[in-house]
């Protein structure tokens, strides 16, 4: 017979997950979300090309990254190219000998560069079937890698994405006559976010198996977010926190996941950010530093170099 109570359990607990799947959550020693939000689960079975999608991890790059990249794959077409010409004999390039250039594989590889880019400036033509063949082949890949290229510039620009900063540790500090889990974000950007809420869920091993239970906010939303946001868990009798100490949270491998999401005015979409703090990154017995200044012009300010500052508070745990 089904036991209908514990079948009720097992489908709630299975919802509680957030996702990660009980074999990934009752896997300790590693974290389940990394400080930039991205997730510590690999995908094996696939092979390179059945993985890699071009678009994507163009738009993840750094911008140098990105640079190098272009530079280096606009340089090795043109190398390629040259070698082709190379390839139909020396006189396959008319008007070499107005370059100065005495190296036949330097005349191939700029004229790659003039038929790639479709610039041509007249001085170097070629001659024959077979590099005008070439010639015409380049061109057309010139044309669609800068429209590649150009479409990937784009993308990159216009991409809607929250830039959050987040305080290196999470505290355990006093909170109205208690104690209470806080950290401090803030906007890196200067465009405006509005509307942006938290989610806080406390996850932790027990009895070999991941729990997850949202933490309780003191306030789990703003409307404006024009300086730093400090969200705060307290730490009442009901919350999971209550009886822990940074013991006890190493012993469970616990972990608090952050999600954070709101609406970017500049991109007039809504954009999302994660993070997470291990239990070695929560800090017991400390607040932290006030980072706020008054200019002279009598406008308030952050300094947002000073986010993650703290201080220890005497006679705490």
């Amino acid at each position: 017979m089904l036991n209908w109570k514990k079948y009720k359990q097992n489908i709630r607990e299975e919802f509680q997950d957030l996702g990660f799947g009980s074999r990934v959550g009752n896997t300790g020693n590693y974290r389940l979300l990394n400080k930039d939000g991205s997730f510590n689960v690999r995908r094996d079975g696939l092979s390179f090309w059945e993985s890699m999608t071009l678009y994507q991890v163009m738009l993840r790059l750094s911008w140098p990254k990105f640079y190098l990249i272009t530079l280096g794959a606009y340089l090795l077409i043109n190398a390629f190219f040259g070698i082709g010409y190379m390839l139909f004999g020396p006189d396959a390039i008319a008007g070499v000998q107005v370059t100065g250039v005495n190296s036949s594989f330097l005349n191939a590889f700029f004229f790659s560069v003039q038929a790639f880019t479709t610039v041509g400036f007249g001085q170097l033509t070629p001659v024959g079937l077979g590099a005008n063949i070439l010639f015409t082949v380049e061109s057309f890949f010139g044309l669609l890698g800068f429209a590649l290229v150009t479409g990937f510039m784009f993308a990159r620009f216009s991409r809607p994405h929250a830039k959050i900063a987040f305080s290196n540790e999470a505290l355990i500090a006093p909170y109205q006559g208690g104690q209470a889990l806080m950290f401090r974000i803030a906007n890196k950007r200067r465009g405006q976010l509005v509307e942006l809420s938290a989610k806080v869920v406390f996850s932790y091993l027990e009895n070999g198996h991941r729990q997850y239970e949202e933490l309780a906010l003191e306030r789990d939303s703003v409307t404006f977010f024009p300086l730093n946001w400090t969200v705060v868990h307290p730490m009442t009798e009901e919350s999971p926190l209550a009886q822990q100490d940074a013991d006890t949270l190493e012993e469970k491998d616990a972990e608090v996941l952050i999600l954070l999401t709101g609406y970017a005015e500049t991109f007039a979409q809504t954009v999302h950010t994660r993070s997470s703090y291990k239990y070695s990154e929560i800090k017991w017995g400390a607040r932290f530093a006030d980072i706020f200044t008054i200019h002279e012009d009598g406008r308030m300010g952050i300094d947002i170099q000073g986010l993650s500052d703290y201080e220890e508070i005497k006679g705490s745990i």
